[in-house]
Protein backbone atom coordinates (compact mmCIF):
# COMPACT_ATOMS: atom_id res chain seq x y z
CA UNK A 1 0.00 0.00 0.00
CA UNK A 2 1.23 3.46 -0.94
CA UNK A 3 2.04 6.00 1.72
CA UNK A 4 -0.07 9.19 1.59
CA UNK A 5 1.69 12.46 0.95
CA UNK A 6 1.49 15.43 3.29
CA UNK A 7 -0.73 17.19 0.74
CA UNK A 8 -3.18 14.27 0.62
CA UNK A 9 -3.35 14.17 4.41
CA UNK A 10 -3.98 17.94 4.56
CA UNK A 11 -6.69 17.61 1.92
CA UNK A 12 -8.43 14.81 3.83
CA UNK A 13 -8.12 16.63 7.12
CA UNK A 14 -9.38 20.08 6.07
CA UNK A 15 -11.49 19.61 2.94
CA UNK A 16 -14.84 19.01 4.68
CA UNK A 17 -14.45 21.75 7.27
CA UNK A 18 -13.30 24.22 4.61
CA UNK A 19 -16.31 23.26 2.45
CA UNK A 20 -18.63 23.90 5.38
CA UNK A 21 -16.91 27.24 6.04
CA UNK A 22 -17.29 28.25 2.38
CA UNK A 23 -20.89 27.02 2.28
CA UNK A 24 -21.71 29.22 5.29
CA UNK A 25 -20.45 32.20 3.31
CA UNK A 26 -21.91 31.37 -0.12
CA UNK A 27 -25.00 29.32 0.66
CA UNK A 28 -24.21 27.02 -2.27
CA UNK A 29 -22.37 23.73 -1.72
CA UNK A 30 -21.14 23.32 -5.30
CA UNK A 31 -19.64 26.83 -5.24
CA UNK A 32 -18.16 26.10 -1.81
CA UNK A 33 -16.51 22.92 -3.10
CA UNK A 34 -15.07 24.81 -6.09
CA UNK A 35 -13.69 27.53 -3.82
CA UNK A 36 -12.05 24.97 -1.52
CA UNK A 37 -10.55 23.03 -4.44
CA UNK A 38 -9.15 26.29 -5.80
CA UNK A 39 -7.72 27.13 -2.37
CA UNK A 40 -5.87 23.81 -2.28
CA UNK A 41 -4.55 24.39 -5.80
CA UNK A 42 -3.27 27.81 -4.76
CA UNK A 43 -1.65 26.26 -1.69
CA UNK A 44 0.03 23.52 -3.76
CA UNK A 45 1.42 26.11 -6.17
CA UNK A 46 2.71 28.34 -3.37
CA UNK A 47 3.64 25.80 -0.69
CA UNK A 48 7.34 26.54 -0.98
CA UNK A 49 6.59 30.12 0.22
CA UNK A 50 4.38 29.01 3.13
CA UNK A 51 5.67 27.72 6.43
CA UNK A 52 5.48 23.95 6.83
CA UNK A 53 3.85 24.47 10.21
CA UNK A 54 0.35 22.94 10.06
CA UNK A 55 -1.31 25.95 11.71
CA UNK A 56 0.24 28.26 9.08
CA UNK A 57 -1.08 25.99 6.32
CA UNK A 58 -4.51 25.85 7.96
CA UNK A 59 -4.57 29.67 8.31
CA UNK A 60 -3.51 30.05 4.67
CA UNK A 61 -6.30 27.73 3.48
CA UNK A 62 -9.01 29.40 5.58
CA UNK A 63 -7.84 32.88 4.55
CA UNK A 64 -7.79 31.89 0.89
CA UNK A 65 -11.30 30.43 1.11
CA UNK A 66 -12.59 33.48 2.98
CA UNK A 67 -11.17 35.96 0.45
CA UNK A 68 -12.39 33.87 -2.47
CA UNK A 69 -15.90 33.83 -1.00
CA UNK A 70 -15.79 37.60 -0.45
CA UNK A 71 -14.70 38.10 -4.04
CA UNK A 72 -17.48 35.85 -5.32
CA UNK A 73 -20.05 37.68 -3.22
CA UNK A 74 -18.80 41.04 -4.46
CA UNK A 75 -18.84 39.83 -8.08
CA UNK A 76 -22.38 38.50 -7.62
CA UNK A 77 -23.51 41.87 -6.24
CA UNK A 78 -22.02 43.61 -9.28
CA UNK A 79 -23.79 41.17 -11.61
CA UNK A 80 -27.08 41.65 -9.74
CA UNK A 81 -26.78 45.45 -9.95
CA UNK A 82 -26.07 45.17 -13.67
CA UNK A 83 -29.15 42.99 -14.22
CA UNK A 84 -31.31 45.36 -12.18
CA UNK A 85 -30.17 48.30 -14.30
CA UNK A 86 -30.59 46.32 -17.51
CA UNK A 87 -34.08 45.22 -16.49
CA UNK A 88 -35.04 48.87 -15.96
CA UNK A 89 -33.53 49.83 -19.31
CA UNK A 90 -35.38 47.01 -21.07
CA UNK A 91 -38.65 48.28 -19.61
CA UNK A 92 -37.72 51.85 -20.56
CA UNK A 93 -36.79 50.76 -24.11
CA UNK A 94 -40.09 48.93 -24.41
CA UNK A 95 -42.00 52.08 -23.42
CA UNK A 96 -40.05 54.12 -25.95
CA UNK A 97 -40.76 51.58 -28.69
CA UNK A 98 -44.47 51.63 -27.83
CA UNK A 99 -44.51 55.43 -28.00
CA UNK A 100 -42.72 55.40 -31.36
CA UNK A 101 -45.19 52.90 -32.78
CA UNK A 102 -48.13 54.87 -31.40
CA UNK A 103 -46.75 58.06 -33.00
CA UNK A 104 -46.27 56.37 -36.37
CA UNK A 105 -49.78 54.90 -36.32
CA UNK A 106 -51.27 58.26 -35.32
CA UNK A 107 -49.36 60.09 -38.08
CA UNK A 108 -50.64 57.61 -40.65
CA UNK A 109 -54.21 57.95 -39.35
CA UNK A 110 -54.04 61.75 -39.34
CA UNK A 111 -52.81 61.81 -42.93
CA UNK A 112 -55.78 59.65 -43.98
CA UNK A 113 -58.25 61.67 -41.89
CA UNK A 114 -56.97 64.84 -43.61
CA UNK A 115 -58.32 63.45 -46.91
CA UNK A 116 -61.88 63.19 -45.53
CA UNK A 117 -64.49 65.90 -46.15
CA UNK A 118 -64.36 68.66 -43.51
CA UNK A 119 -67.43 67.65 -41.47
CA UNK A 120 -66.44 63.97 -41.56
CA UNK A 121 -62.94 64.95 -40.39
CA UNK A 122 -64.34 66.88 -37.44
CA UNK A 123 -66.67 64.06 -36.38
CA UNK A 124 -63.93 61.44 -36.74
CA UNK A 125 -61.39 63.46 -34.72
CA UNK A 126 -63.86 64.26 -31.95
CA UNK A 127 -65.18 60.71 -31.73
CA UNK A 128 -62.05 58.59 -32.10
CA UNK A 129 -59.17 60.87 -31.20
CA UNK A 130 -60.74 63.09 -28.53
CA UNK A 131 -63.04 60.38 -27.16
CA UNK A 132 -66.30 62.36 -27.21
CA UNK A 133 -69.60 60.48 -27.30
CA UNK A 134 -71.96 60.68 -30.27
CA UNK A 135 -74.36 62.87 -28.28
CA UNK A 136 -71.56 65.25 -27.26
CA UNK A 137 -70.38 65.57 -30.86
CA UNK A 138 -73.93 66.17 -32.12
CA UNK A 139 -74.53 68.87 -29.52
CA UNK A 140 -71.17 70.56 -30.10
CA UNK A 141 -71.53 70.58 -33.89
CA UNK A 142 -75.28 71.24 -33.98
CA UNK A 143 -76.10 68.07 -35.96
CA UNK A 144 -78.20 64.97 -35.28
CA UNK A 145 -76.77 61.90 -33.51
CA UNK A 146 -77.57 59.74 -36.58
CA UNK A 147 -75.50 62.11 -38.72
CA UNK A 148 -72.60 61.69 -36.28
CA UNK A 149 -72.90 57.89 -36.50
CA UNK A 150 -73.00 58.02 -40.31
CA UNK A 151 -69.97 60.35 -40.51
CA UNK A 152 -67.98 58.16 -38.10
CA UNK A 153 -68.87 55.07 -40.11
CA UNK A 154 -67.83 56.70 -43.41
CA UNK A 155 -64.57 57.90 -41.89
CA UNK A 156 -63.83 54.44 -40.52
CA UNK A 157 -64.54 52.82 -43.90
CA UNK A 158 -62.06 55.17 -45.60
CA UNK A 159 -59.52 54.55 -42.86
CA UNK A 160 -59.85 50.77 -43.14
CA UNK A 161 -59.46 50.96 -46.92
CA UNK A 162 -56.40 53.23 -46.88
CA UNK A 163 -54.60 52.32 -43.66
CA UNK A 164 -51.63 49.99 -43.81
CA UNK A 165 -52.90 46.58 -42.57
CA UNK A 166 -50.11 46.45 -39.96
CA UNK A 167 -51.34 49.73 -38.50
CA UNK A 168 -55.02 48.78 -38.53
CA UNK A 169 -54.69 46.25 -35.71
CA UNK A 170 -52.64 48.74 -33.70
CA UNK A 171 -55.23 51.47 -34.32
CA UNK A 172 -57.96 49.22 -32.95
CA UNK A 173 -55.76 48.37 -29.98
CA UNK A 174 -55.05 52.04 -29.22
CA UNK A 175 -58.75 53.00 -29.52
CA UNK A 176 -59.70 50.31 -26.98
CA UNK A 177 -56.98 51.39 -24.53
Amino acid sequence: MRKQTVEELLFKKYYKSLCHFAWEMTGDMSIAEDVVSDAFLIYFKQKDRISEDESAIKNFLYSTVRFSCYNLTRQQKIVNRYWEKTKYLDHYDSEIETNIIRSEVLAEILSIVATLPSSCQQVFRKGYLEGLSNAEIAEEMGIRVNTVKTQKQRGMEVLIRKLNPEFLALFIFFIKN
